[in-house]
């Protein structure tokens, strides 16, 4: 099965390189110091599940890869339209691109440059980053990912990526009939860790101990399940309660890719977040006050990182 990586960083570089061993033709796609080590020295995971190294062909040009039968596509969600039109050589009748990013619209947006039935979606649980050039460190989490057809359908496609998924070791993965409502249940955790490690330039354990921001991150889950509700996703009513017990489990020291792009002078994934929150909630009469505090909060580092951006 032949893959390309349309981001490889933390998550896509983590995941290839699993998916490489598990005897996939797996192809990188990066940009400046990192695609240069990675051309030079390959992808170096340093990995809390062991370390490991991969040789694999590295370019930032798309042509050079030809078509896949999956585009696995890893960039940050402020990203999507502009790489989504690089994605037509990778493109043949049956390629199935699949998203593993943060937020709940970048399926609509690349199938608009693609069409629909070439898109699926897709939620990543890990914790890792680009350490530096050619290396990614992963410091825990699941190491999984949940991908489905839009439709829901167990596609022949989404059948056979799944069987070379369950052969890789360091990684699990799931076929979901409601991947939509993965995206929605996603978003909420999503929402209220970054949104509460980022506004409190702190680690978790330091927002569990304190009762009025340890509310507030559970009042962020309940809002983003309101207005996914809202736009007609079915999400379990146990999603609050089962996103608070896991955010409990998690370890003190925990922060966010959010937390550490707006520290580091990154762009910030904060439209694709709490800003979509806000604005479906607006457009859906649903109150979203703590993440609108967040938005608040977050707008000028958001708005100051954004004008360093390449």
């Amino acid at each position: 099965m032949k893959i390309a990586i349309y981001g490889t960083g933390g998550v896509g570089g983590y995941f290839g390189g699993r998916l490489a061993h598990a005897g996939a033709d797996v192809h990188l796609i990066a940009r400046g110091g990192h695609l240069e080590a990675l051309q030079q020295d390959g992808l170096h995971v340093e990995s809390v599940d062991g370390d490991f190294h991969a040789d694999l062909p590295a370019t930032n040009d798309p042509s050079e890869i030809g078509s896949c039968d999956i585009v696995l596509f890893t960039v940050k969600s402020f990203d999507t339209e502009a790489a989504a039109r690089e994605l037509h050589p990778l493109i043949d009748d049956h390629t199935a691109v699949i998203s593993l990013q943060n937020g709940v619209d970048n399926e609509a947006k690349i199938a608009t440059e693609i069409g629909r039935e070439h898109v699926m979606g897709g939620v990543a649980y890990i914790f890792s980053t680009i350490a530096e050039p050619g290396v990614i460190e992963h410091t825990g989490g699941p190491t999984s990912f949940t991908f489905g057809e839009l439709d829901g359908e167990r596609s022949e496609r989404a059948e056979e990526f799944l069987k070379l998924c369950e052969r890789a070791d360091g990684m699990d993965a799931e076929l979901s009939e409601s991947i939509q409502t993965e995206l929605w249940e996603k978003a909420a955790f999503i929402c209220a860790h970054a949104g509460m490690t980022a506004t409190a330039r702190l680690p978790l354990g330091d927002i569990r101990d304190q009762q009025e921001s340890w509310e507030m991150y559970r009042r962020i889950i309940e809002e983003v399940c309101r207005v996914g509700r809202a736009t007609g996703i079915e999400l379990p009513e146990g999603t609050v309660g089962e996103w608070m017990e896991f955010a409990d489990d998690l370890e003190g020291d925990s922060y966010s890719s959010l937390h550490y792009d707006m520290t580091h002078g990154k762009p910030m994934e904060l439209e694709a977040l709490h800003g979509t929150i806000v604005r479906e909630g607006r457009e859906n009469n649903v109150t979203v006050p703590m993440t609108e505090a967040v938005y608040a909060i977050l707008k000028p580092w958001s708005e100051r990182n954004n004008q360093t951006k390449d």
